[in-house]
């Protein structure tokens, strides 16, 4: 494949040299030519070598639907403070309904449908953009307002070298033995047009403002509703997913490296638009934990009102993949089978009217049993 080598922030470079007049131009035009473009490490697949590429080429792959990491700041995975002795377990079957249904029948459409409509009125969530800084500025502040009152439950931001932070809303578990293991449910904030990724219009209805507004959903039943696991459950929203996953090799290394126990991490990455081949619950069978997958399917069963497709997604797909890579039980579930799912993804149509929130509150009914049914200590 080959790659563009002039990024849209170097025509915007060469413009303004343009318009500065002769001698101004000459003087700046020197100094651009003689800056060589950043270079970033980038992997799209588990047994292919890594490549230094430019700005300019990673988007050269988002266009043309290459998923990729950029493992630039993490080449290699961590070391765990705690060794490698502990390993996590993953129940077969749900088995705390009684518990869950509360919850779940707490669970409106009419916030997702507030928080939805003005996350896609920022002109884009592209995470380097005063819009991504902003967007995510409102977010936490939703999140916070659900938290407010609530001493067991902490929201936080967790700093990038960037402006647009990710997010981490934690409840606290009540048993004290369990309190270095924990249970992650995940969406990304940030969006992007594929075609001007800086500035070019990007509502991101549905990549990712549907997962993002799915698990504040299901934060906020568990919330309003006294959800008070066993052990700790965090809800994240990653920035700069769109760029390589950045947000979550972030989280997930420094917890790694902090010597936390991931028990499980599930994703919720497009979840409102209907396939042509109706309403189903995509769960990715690739890249992925298959024990965790396997109850996954039996969440599914017991707490969704729509069954499972299984479907598969590639390298990279989303934040999942942070996890996975770093040695976590990871799934991710998506809008329907991938060759289904949203094309309008990437550019100015994705749009929240060509989603369904009944077909959200689907996965926030997951999303919530996950939460619920893994916070518990199984043998």
């Amino acid at each position: 494949m080959k790659f563009l080598s002039l990024s849209l922030l170097s025509i915007s470079a060469l413009s303004a040299c343009v318009s500065a007049g002769p001698l101004a131009a000459m003087d700046q035009l020197r100094l651009f030519s003689s800056q060589e473009p950043e270079l970033r490490l980038i992997q799209y697949g588990e047994d292919t070598p890594p490549r230094w590429m430019t700005e300019a080429d990673k988007e050269a792959l988002l266009r043309a639907g290459v998923k990729y990491m950029d493992i630039t700041e993490y080449p290699h995975p961590p070391v765990s403070s705690l060794g490698s002795e502990w390993k996590p377990f993953i129940p077969a079957n749900a088995r705390y309904q009684d518990e869950v249904a509360p919850f779940i029948g707490n669970l409106t459409t009419d916030t997702m449908k507030e928080v939805l409509t003005e996350f896609t009125s920022f002109r884009t969530r592209y995470y380097k953009s005063s819009y991504g800084a902003k967007s995510c500025r409102w977010l936490i502040q939703q999140i916070r307002d659900v938290a407010d009152g609530f001493d067991h439950v902490s929201v936080e931001e967790f700093e990038h070298s960037w402006d647009q932070f990710s997010i981490i809303a934690r409840f606290e578990g009540s048993n004290k033995d369990l309190e270095n293991e924990l249970v992650i449910v995940g969406a990304h904030q940030d969006s992007v047009n594929m075609w001007m990724p800086s500035f070019g219009r990007s509502p991101g209805a549905d990549d990712d403002g549907s997962g993002t507004v799915t698990i504040f959903e299901a934060f906020r039943s568990l919330v309003h509703n006294g959800f008070n696991p066993e052990r700790p459950v965090e809800f994240h929203w990653y920035s700069g997913e769109e760029a390589g996953l950045l947000g979550s090799q972030a989280v997930s290394n420094a917890y790694k490296e902090d010597g936390k126990r991931v028990v499980a991490m599930l994703q919720n990455d497009m979840t409102g638009y209907v396939g042509a081949n109706g309403e189903v619950i995509g769960i990715v069978t690739d890249h992925v934990d298959e024990k965790l997958t396997d109850f996954l399917k039996n969440l599914v069963d017991n707490y969704a009102g729509i069954p499972y497709v299984l479907t598969k997604c590639g390298y990279a797909c989303s934040d999942h993949a942070s996890w996975r890579k770093v040695g976590f039980p990871s799934a991710f579930t998506i809008e329907s089978a991938f060759d289904d799912s949203n094309h309008y993804i990437h550019t100015t149509g994705d749009t929240i009217d060509k989603l369904s929130f009944d077909h959200m509150k689907e996965f926030s009914k997951v999303a919530v049993g996950f939460a619920v049914e893994l916070s518990h200590k199984r043998d």
